[in-house]
């Protein structure tokens, strides 16, 4: 398993969690919701302490899935620096293309008619 498929399963654990996060939170109001008529329907009143811990969790979450994901990006330009091409390696030219000239150079080749028509 690669660093970089390690990062991937670790950021759609996260995005996950972000999701559930936020989800469970209670809307702030003064948003969307509230002008279009859905501000007087929530509830007062609530638990301040679940509402910090969930402020500081989303944050977290978020901070830790961009870290994550330039992380990633780091192990995955990792995985391509090195090259198994002898030209990009500075081989020589001859030793690495194969001759593909043909040893026998046929005669003359026939011409091709003119016309179409005239063939007729």
């Amino acid at each position: 398993m690669s660093t970089f498929t390690i990062f991937l399963i670790l950021i759609i654990i996260v995005c996950f969690l972000l999701v559930l996060v936020i989800m469970v939170q209670n809307p702030k109001g003064g948003g969307l919701s509230s002008s279009f008529g859905g501000g007087g329907s929530q509830v007062v009143g609530g638990v301040k302490k679940t509402g910090d811990f969930l402020d500081k969790s989303t944050w977290t979450l978020a901070i830790l899935l961009v870290v994550l994901i330039l992380a990633s990006n780091v192990a995955l330009k990792g995985n391509f620096g090195t090259s198994d091409s002898k030209l990009l390696n500075g081989g020589d030219i001859e030793t690495v293309v194969p001759e593909t000239v043909p040893e026998t150079v046929p005669e003359e080749a026939p011409a091709p008619a003119a016309n179409p028509s005239d063939s007729l």
